[in-house]
């Protein structure tokens, strides 16, 4: 059976933030993973942690002005000073939370930059943080997002993705696999998943359209979850949907697809 976590910036949104860790545990998750963690002190979440008898899966890298409407900071060439402080911000975040891999949203390219040169600052930008991180014990990844529902997102397909880790060249960058954007996006998810394997550190879940629990859309996730444990896969798969009512009333999903 897969080990799930849950995203708490999407489920248990019912409750006030920091509630979300017990509401997790009790719903039997023994894994947590959201956006971001630094709109709270390091020592208050790493106590919902213990507390609960949580891990800390994944967070993200600090992402730019994200309420008003940035996706990530990674392509953009006068956000390199920003950047690397956010690295370093990170790897406090982590650190504390015994947090083993964080998450880099690339970023949308705004009109007027070209490719080349928001290609080059990722790359840049991505071999400064996986060596920074790598000395922390973090590995660093990166996730594809589909232009459906972030339009100009620079990575958005598994290839690019791949494609983009061999630029790097760096052994502690990994991707970030999330069957929801990927079914958007690309399709062809077993395939996918069995060939990049090597690469894939980390997978998230939603169905499609909707983006709800598995269960609810086109993905056969029964099947899917058996073929992902045929190939090996060990790591965590987190739930990053939008429940489509109360978070509780709709967890039937993990038993009736993953048994």
């Amino acid at each position: 059976m897969p080990k799930f976590a849950a995203n708490l910036t999407m489920l248990f949104n019912e409750h006030d933030f920091l509630d979300r860790f017990q509401a997790a545990a009790d719903a039997g998750f023994k894994g947590v993973e959201y956006l971001f963690p630094y709109a709270y002190d390091k020592q208050q979440l790493a106590e919902q942690l213990q507390k609960n008898g949580l891990i800390q899966v994944l967070h993200n890298l600090p992402a730019g002005d994200w309420d008003g409407g940035e996706r990530g900071i990674a392509v953009l060439p006068e956000r390199v000073g920003e950047f690397q402080d956010g690295v370093g911000r990170a790897i406090e975040y982590a650190t504390a939370l015994g947090c083993k891999q964080v998450n880099c949203l690339a970023g949308k390219v705004p009109a007027g930059l070209d490719t080349d040169t928001a290609h080059r600052t990722f790359v840049d930008n991505l071999q400064f943080a996986a060596g920074k991180l790598k000395e922390a014990g973090i590995r660093l990844l990166v996730e594809p997002i589909n232009t459906y529902d972030i339009p100009g997102f620079y990575l958005n397909r598994t290839e690019q993705a791949a494609a983009l880790l061999q630029d790097v060249g760096s052994d502690n960058l990994f991707i970030q696999y999330d069957i929801y954007h990927a079914q958007r996006q690309e399709g062809e998810l077993a395939n996918t998943i069995k060939k990049h394997l090597d690469k894939i550190a980390h997978i998230q879940l939603a169905d499609n359209p909707g983006r709800n629990e598995p269960g609810t859309g086109e993905i056969n996730y029964a099947w899917l979850f058996k073929h992902i444990d045929a190939t090996g896969y060990d790591g965590w798969i987190g739930c990053e949907y939008k429940p489509a009512g109360l978070t509780k009333d709709g967890l039937g999903w993990i038993q009736a697809l993953s048994a």
